[in-house]
Parts: structure tokens; sequence; C-alpha cells
């Protein structure tokens, strides 16, 4: 529900479709439940790619298979929705504002706990494209922190939001 306010109130302040955002965020993480094993497998039964870095990491795929599953079980058919929800987790090199409203929401919601979280969203409500920037920097930073690779989605998105060569460093070579 904090993820669905969030999405709603950036769609607000944004001029976005506050609906949308509300239902991607209500919706995004209809598989995070899911042990890395079933979402392997569902995402098996539906034919979906998964690359080296989520077969590593299956809980990623949640995002993805969680807009499947909106399309299948809750009937969504607007793309823009499923693709808010399928981008939610790892960021895209192609993010709509509405995918970053509410892949910051899901980010910045009040539950999450860390340093830099209610300045980020004091950003997101005043501009998309730089809290993108620096919500992804601090997710290279806390990867680098826990010694963990980098996704290839988060790395696109880190080249599409051109982060400074000091920020993307940290990433990693990609």
């Amino acid at each position: 529900m904090r993820v669905a306010r969030c999405a709603e109130l950036l769609a607000q302040h944004h001029g976005l479709d506050t609906t949308r955002a509300r239902l991607a965020g209500m919706l995004h993480d209809l598989a995070r439940l899911y042990s890395g094993e079933r979402l392997l497998e569902e995402c098996g039964i539906r034919g979906l790619s998964v690359n080296e870095f989520e077969r590593k990491n299956p809980v990623v795929l949640h995002a993805r298979l969680g807009a499947e599953i909106a399309r299948e079980r809750f009937g969504v058919k607007d793309a823009a929705v499923l693709a808010a929800i399928a981008k939610h987790t790892l960021g895209d090199a192609e993010m709509s504002a509405l995918d970053c409203a509410v892949y910051l929401a899901d980010a910045l919601e009040p539950g999450r706990d860390y340093p830099e979280r209610a300045g980020l969203w004091e950003l997101a409500c005043r501009d998309l494209d730089e809290a993108m920037r620096r919500t992804l920097a601090a997710s290279l930073d806390h990867y680098a922190r826990k010694g963990g690779d980098v996704a290839p989605q988060t790395a696109a998105a880190v080249r599409a939001f051109a982060l400074s060569p000091k920020e993307a460093q940290t990433a990693g070579t990609y």
C-alpha cells in the first residue's frame, strides 16, 4: 500500500496518470513472496527469458513475473502499467516517467530505512530524472558495499540516466 500511495503522489507531482501509478504500485509485488525455485519455474512455464544474473538472484524475477500475473489474473492490459511493474526492481535502459515513478516509489517508500531515503524522496517529488540518477547511484553504492553484482538491466539504466563517471564506476565495466 505504501508503494501504491507513493507512486500516486509522484504521479500527482509530475502530471502523470494517478490511476495507472496507483495500480502499478498496488500490483508491483505480486510474486515477491515466491521462492527462488518457484520464480524460475513460473518464468519457464511462461517462456520468460532468464539471464545469468537473474538465475543467480532469482528474487529479482518477481518484477517481470509480477507483470505477467497482473495481466493473467487481474486482467491488466495497459502496457504502461505492466512495464512499470516489470521494471520496478532493476530499472531498464528505457524507462517512461511512469516506470520511474513506480521504481522510485518502491525504492523510497517510508518503510525503507536508509539515511538517504528522505532526501531522495523530496528530490523525486521535484525531479524524477535527477532522483533516478541519485537513487541508482545509491543502489550502486549499496551493491559495492555488499560485494554484489549489478544486474544488466540496472547497468543499462545507469547508462541511460547518464550517471557521472565516478558514480557509474562503482558498477564496474558494463
